[in-house]
């Protein structure tokens, strides 16, 4: 396991940590990875459309750990067509420098990043896809390395610690950006506006919660009877 060197704001010299592993929450779902690959593709790419930006870099976190306390304001962060950000992210924490040693002699330069946000988000219930308001708040504690830093490796399984490992480009990392994909990975895979949602309609398409369409009910299989017979009696 690679040995981590912290910066020390007090001596200025490096100082052994205990191992990560007790950074990182024990996310291992297969949809949590599915979706932290995926935006893990990100990387690189800004999803913050103007206003300023907060850029913590490698050359300030080598003299002293950054800390941080923002508001940032509905439209400077792009989360898609289909989420609108409703309230301010108020967020805070702080950005610690992380040397670590690859083989003998290459030392890299990680970002611990640890800190919490909340906000409002509006985004389309994933039944009858009517907008609903949703509060988020999360804490996280992350690590991100230097794109390239783990080139040439050997393909392995993916732990849930190592999920929580992404990447930065150039001399440092975009908070918004660290923002952007915590909140995504905060919201749930299918939010409903609530539990007897009856969705939409599959022939007309009309929101069945709000009037009954006169659609046929589609005809049954007689092949899937036998199934179908055993639902009713398991509900009952």
């Amino acid at each position: 396991m690679p040995i981590l060197l912290v910066k020390s704001e007090l001596s200025g010299c490096g100082s052994l940590t205990p191992p990560l592993r007790n950074f990182y929450p024990n996310y291992s779902s297969q949809e949590y990875l599915r979706l932290k690959m995926c935006f893990r593709g990100l990387r690189g790419v800004s999803e913050v459309r103007g206003g300023s930006k907060m850029l913590i870099e490698i050359r300030e976190l080598e003299v002293h750990a950054v800390d941080f306390d923002e508001q940032i304001a509905p439209g400077v962060i792009d989360f898609g067509s289909e989420i609108q950000q409703k309230n301010k992210i108020s967020t805070a924490g702080r950005a610690q420098l992380v040397q670590e040693h690859h083989g003998k002699h290459q030392l890299i330069n990680d970002i611990r990043m640890v800190g919490d946000f909340s906000t409002k988000v509006e985004l389309l219930c994933a039944r009858c896809l009517d907008p609903i308001t949703r509060d988020v708040a999360n804490n996280f504690d992350l690590l991100y390395r230097p794109l390239g830093a783990d080139a040439g490796k050997e393909e392995l399984s993916v732990t849930a610690a190592e999920a929580e490992v992404s990447y930065y480009q150039g001399e440092g990392l975009v908070l918004e950006d660290v923002l952007r994909e915590q909140v995504l990975l905060a919201l749930p895979l299918k939010a409903i506006c609530r539990d007897d949602c009856k969705g939409l309609c599959p022939h007309c398409g009309k929101n069945l919660n709000l009037e009954q369409c006169n659609c046929a009910e589609p005809f049954d299989d007689p092949r899937w009877s036998a199934l179908k017979d055993i639902k009713e009696k398991l509900q009952h």
